[in-house]
């Protein structure tokens, strides 16, 4: 596709829509500059070339007029002189070159209609360039931010995951206090029931080994004449 081919596409492309339908800003702002500058540089050639050519066709046209003129001129000073036939001779020749410039004006015209339109191309490729230039940072904090959020949320959720693993913990260990409590119970009920009598004699047993004690060591201080 020739530059020129693309003109329309280029002068239509709005660099603000193009970054709202980007699902990655951060990344299309970098790449839609590269792409730019390297059509700003193709553009800058082309258009040095197309201003050339206007520039060239500027000086035919000038160059044809002034010859017009100089005919035109050359003429009138031969009639002047008496020299019609001289005069005839250099009207023909001015005729010759105003058919002429008919067609160097078309050329002007045209280089001049393309030259144009490169020059707005490359005021576009500038204008969109220096606005990406100015946003791009902005843009950039931007997509970093929503990045962060996404990424904290992500651990808030996680987050949310502990803290309900936590609370099934805390529910087991309850199930686990409450099956220990029923096992005591359950012990406790097994056990058997307690013998009133037998304790009774096992106290007043007790009471008698203490007295014998008691007896035999009072006897056997009195035997040590100690008492």
């Amino acid at each position: 596709m020739g530059i020129l081919d693309r003109f329309t596409s280029i002068i239509k492309a709005n660099v603000n829509d193009l970054l709202d339908k980007a699902e990655d800003p951060a990344k299309m702002v970098d790449q839609y500059l590269r792409d730019l500058t390297e059509s700003l540089a193709e553009v800058k050639g082309a258009t040095a070339g197309v201003m050339a050519e206007e520039a060239r066709c500027k000086r035919l046209v000038d160059a044809n007029q002034a010859d017009i003129d100089k005919y035109d001129g050359l003429a009138r000073r031969a009639l002047a002189a008496g020299e019609e036939g001289d005069a005839r001779t250099f009207l023909a020749k001015k005729q010759e070159l105003v058919a002429k410039n008919a067609g160097l004006i078309a050329a002007y015209d045209a280089a001049h209609e393309n030259a144009q339109k490169m020059r707005q191309m490359h005021d576009k490729l500038v204008n969109d360039i220096n606005t990406l230039k100015g946003r791009r940072d902005v843009i950039k904090a931007k997509a970093a931010v929503a990045k962060t959020q996404d990424k904290v949320g992500r651990m808030t959720g996680g987050a949310d995951r502990a803290e309900g693993a936590m609370a099934a913990f805390e529910r087991m260990e309850a199930k686990a206090d409450e099956m220990l409590d029923r096992s005591n119970a359950m012990e406790e009920l097994n056990a058997e029931p307690e013998d009133s009598v037998a304790s009774l004699e096992a106290k007043y047993a007790a009471a008698g080994a203490s007295a014998a004690v008691d007896d035999e060591l009072a006897a056997m201080k009195k035997e040590m004449g100690l008492d």
